[in-house]
């Protein structure tokens, strides 16, 4: 298994080119602001690591600490950052303006699994081209979905036409940025 690396690279020991340094010990408490190779004396003194954290400060700030632990820690946060972003997924779920009765129910079960496991849900209403002409089934039918979810939901996109399709984002409660109406009708124009 391949470990990951950090993308910062920190200059340790003899790479720290700085004449002077901000120190923090290795149980966290400040030195103070000493030479370079005093610093480097003390970290090697304890076996431990000088590590450049901040070199764009004056003046740079270096902590002692053992490297090792020092690297894992880093990619432990990078880790635990990089889940963080990810968050909800965007699901699609796909509707003929005239959908059958099970049909229909089938695919809002599918909507309420994945609302149910904080995900966002795209629904899309495919027209093809005679059904182009009865735009208004598409909006009704999303109308009765909002309507059926109620409180649980909230709109993050209104409903509105990308192409033969009619689209709109809904959300769980909990992550809702804004509260929308649906229209009753299309803009037109």
């Amino acid at each position: 298994m391949r470990r990951a690396t950090t993308s910062i690279n920190y200059r340790i020991n003899h790479q720290i080119r700085a004449p002077k340094l901000r120190v923090i010990s290795s149980d966290g408490k400040q030195v103070g602001i000493i030479p370079t190779y005093e610093a480097i004396g003390k970290a090697l003194e304890e076996g431990l690591t000088l590590i450049e954290i901040a070199p764009n400060a004056n003046p740079p700030v270096a902590k002692i600490v053992d490297l090792g632990k020092f690297k894992y820690d880093e990619e432990k946060k990078a880790r635990k950052e990089k889940k963080g972003v990810k968050g909800g997924d965007t699901k699609e779920v796909r509707f003929s303006p005239f959908i059958g009765t099970h049909d229909y129910q089938t695919r809002i079960s599918r909507i309420n699994e994945f609302l149910e496991e904080k995900n966002k849900v795209r629904l899309v209403v495919v027209f093809t081209r005679r059904q182009l002409g009865s735009k208004q089934f598409g909006y009704d039918l999303l109308k009765k979905i909002i309507t059926e979810f109620g409180e649980r939901i909230g709109i993050d996109m209104i409903p509105k036409f990308l192409g033969r399709n009619l689209m709109m984002v809904i959300s769980p409660k909990a992550s809702v940025k804004k509260q929308v109406q649906v229209e009753e009708t299309p803009k037109e124009g």
